[in-house]
């Protein structure tokens, strides 16, 4: 599988006590190369896991692979900023939005499926997501 990680997601495989967990496992047994993801995602994921070392055990293990230039894509994060302006996104969402649009035959990955579903790349076109199933 070729994805792009979402903080949610790493979160939820990094974290036993998560409702999305074995979800979360089950993706990352079907990922024959690493996902792709940026800093701000790792840097939210270890803030949330309250564990650094947790969230680069996954690099390092091969789960995921930073593959963002925020300073190279940083005018086209500032025009995603302001679009979604009215939704608030973090710079996780952002950066992963656009890395969307530089990896097109790649998923996100991610748990926050109501915001995904309104980003759109290339201005009109929708993201393919990967969620866990709702209940």
């Amino acid at each position: 599988m070729s994805g792009i990680a979402d903080t949610g997601f790493l979160v939820a495989f990094g974290n036993r006590a998560d409702k999305h967990h074995d979800w979360a496992v089950g993706v990352a047994s079907r990922v024959y190369e690493p996902l792709l993801t940026c800093e701000a995602v790792l840097s939210e994921a270890a803030f949330q896991m309250g564990s650094s070392k947790r969230a680069l055990d996954m690099i390092e293990k091969g789960l995921v692979q930073i593959a963002f230039d925020l300073d190279g894509n940083w005018q086209q994060v500032q025009k995603l900023a302001a679009r979604y302006a009215d939704r608030q996104p973090d710079l996780a969402d952002l950066c992963l939005i656009c890395m969307s649009e530089l990896f097109p035959r790649h998923v996100v990955i991610t748990v926050d499926e109501d915001d995904f579903r309104v980003y759109r790349r290339n201005k009109r076109e929708a993201i393919p997501l990967l969620c866990p199933p709702k209940k």
